[in-house]
C-alpha cells in the first residue's frame, strides 16, 4: 500500500526509537515491543501478579519513583505497557493508560481529573451506560452533568458554567451516527479552561485521531475495534503523559481498574489487524447503506459514509471513512423492530459492536432502556431503531439476510 494512502497516514508525534516513523499500518504491527533477552519475535505474556526487586535499596526506589521497574502488575506490567505504548502511539498521544473496561475508562478519567462541585458538559449521543455514569454515579460525588445536542456549538456553548471542567462526547455518536465538530469544541472547551474528552470507539485511531483536532483525551472501549473479535473487555485513556501519570496512573494505582496481561496480549494482537479490519468494515458498511437506502420498510437510514448524511462533509473532514455502524429506523415501530431483529440469520444479536461477527441490536430496550423517554428522544432512540454492526462476512450475504429479513 502507498504511504500517501490517507487511510494509513500516521499521526505527527513520534515512536519509540525501534520503530520507524512510517505509516499507521506498520506502526500497529511494530510499536511498543523491546524484545526480551529471549529474542522472541511475537510479544511474550507476562503473567505475574508482582515482580522482583534486586534488594531492599531498589525496592524503596521503585516504590519511591527514583527507579523505573515494574513493581506490581495492578500498574506496572510489561504486557499491558506494550498495548498502551502501541495504542498511544497509533493515536498520535504522549502516553496511554489501560484499564479493565471502556466504562471503568471513563470513570478513570472523571474520578482522577474531577472534584465535588465541578461539572460536565456532556452530548445526549452517548452509550447508554456512560449516560447513567455522568446522571447517577458521579453524582452522588458532587459532580453535576448538563446534556446537549451533539452537533449544536450553541448549545454546549449555553449550558458552560464557571465550574464546567470536562465536555465529553462520542462521535459518531451511539447509535445514530451523529457528527462533532471537533476543532469547533476544543476551541470553546480551551476557552473556559476545560477539556474535552472524545470516546473514539467507533472509530479508532485508523479512521479518525481526536488529538489531532484539538481534544485532550481519548476513550477507547478496546473490547470493540481494538480488539475485533470479541474475546476479551478492556479500555484505554489516551493523552498527555504528565497528566495521565500524575492523575489518571494514581487513581487506578489505589483503586485497582486495571487491565489484566492476558486481555492486553489479546488486544496487542488485535492492534496488528485494525488498519486492514477498519477498512473492510467501511466497505462493508457503506455498500449495505447505499443498497438499503430508499427501502419502503425503513424510514430513516443513519451513515455518515453516505452523502445524504445531514454532516457527511464534516465526517469527511474528520474520518478517513464511515466506519462500521449503520443505524435503520423501521416504520412500524418497536414490532418492526423485533421482527427485522428475529428473522436476521447472519446477525447475531447481542449488544456488543466493533466484531469481526456482524451484529444487531435493539438499543431502545438494551443497551439505552435505563434512559428516560426524554433521553432517549433527545438522543435520537425512537422504538423503532435497529443498529447493525457491519463485521468481516461478504456483505452481499448480509445484504441477502437484511433484505428477506426486510421483505418478510
Amino acid at each position: 500500500m502507498p504511504d500517501d494512502d490517507p487511510i494509513l497516514r500516521a499521526p505527527s508525534q513520534a515512536v519509540p526509537a525501534a520503530v520507524p516513523a512510517t505509516a499507521l499500518q506498520t506502526r500497529a504491527v511494530r510499536a511498543g515491543h523491546s524484545p526480551t533477552p529471549e529474542g522472541e519475535h511475537s510479544e511474550p505474556l507476562f503473567l505475574t501478579s508482582s515482580f522482583v526487586f534486586e534488594s531492599a535499596e531498589q525496592a524503596a526506589a521503585r516504590f519511591r519513583g527514583d527507579e523505573p521497574g515494574n513493581i506490581y502488575s495492578r500498574f506496572t506490567n510489561p504486557t499491558v505497557r506494550a498495548f498502551e505504548q502501541r495504542l498511544a502511539v497509533l493515536e498520535g498521544g504522549e502516553r496511554c493508560i489501560a484499564t479493565s473496561s471502556g466504562m471503568s475508562a471513563i470513570l478513570s478519567t472523571c474520578m482522577a481529573l474531577l472534584s465535588a462541585g465541578d461539572h460536565i458538559v456532556a452530548a445526549h449521543g452517548l452509550f447508554g451506560t456512560t449516560v447513567v455514569l455522568l446522571r447517577d454515579v458521579l453524582t452522588r460525588f458532587g459532580v453535576d452533568t448538563s446534556f446537549v445536542k451533539l452537533s449544536s456549538l450553541p448549545s454546549w456553548e449555553a449550558a458552560i458554567r464557571p465550574q464546567t471542567r470536562m465536555l465529553f462526547l462520542e462521535t459518531p455518536s451511539n447509535p445514530t451516527t451523529e457528527i462533532a465538530d471537533l476543532k469547533c469544541l476544543a476551541r470553546l472547551a480551551h476557552a473556559h479552561d476545560a477539556l474535552l474528552v472524545v470516546d473514539n470507539c467507533f472509530c479508532t485511531p485508523v479512521l479518525q485521531r481526536p488529538l489531532e483536532h484539538g481534544a485532550d483525551l481519548v476513550i477507547h472501549s478496546a473490547t470493540k475495534y481494538l480488539d475485533g473479535q470479541g474475546r476479551c473487555v478492556g479500555g484505554a485513556v489516551v493523552g498527555p503523559k504528565e497528566l495521565l501519570e500524575q492523575k489518571v496512573l494514581s487513581f487506578l494505582r489505589g483503586a485497582g481498574p486495571s487491565m489484566s496481561p492476558f486481555n492486553a496480549w489479546v488486544f496487542l494482537k488485535g492492534l496488528e489487524t485494525l488498519s486492514l479490519r477498519m477498512r473492510a468494515h467501511s466497505e462493508h458498511a457503506l455498500f449495505l447503506a447505499r443498497e438499503l437506502q430508499g427501502r419502503p420498510e425503513i424510514d430513516k437510514l443513519h451513515y455518515p459514509g453516505l452523502p445524504e448524511h445531514p454532516q457527511h462533509q464534516l465526517a469527511s473532514s474528520q474520518q478517513q471513512a464511515g466506519g462500521g455502524i449503520l443505524s435503520l429506523e423501521l416504520k412500524g415501530g418497536r414490532d418492526a423492530a423485533w421482527r427485522l431483529v428475529n428473522r436476521l440469520r447472519l446477525f447475531s444479536i447481542t449488544a456488543n459492536l466493533g466484531d469481526a461477527k456482524s451484529t444487531v441490536t435493539h438499543p431502545d430496550t438494551t443497551t439505552h432502556w435505563r434512559l428516560t423517554p426524554g433521553e432517549k428522544q433527545q438522543c435520537g432512540i425512537t422504538p423503532g431503531l435497529v443498529r447493525l454492526s457491519v463485521g468481516l462476512e461478504d456483505p452481499r450475504d448480509l445484504l441477502h439476510d437484511l433484505r428477506q429479513a426486510l421483505e418478510r
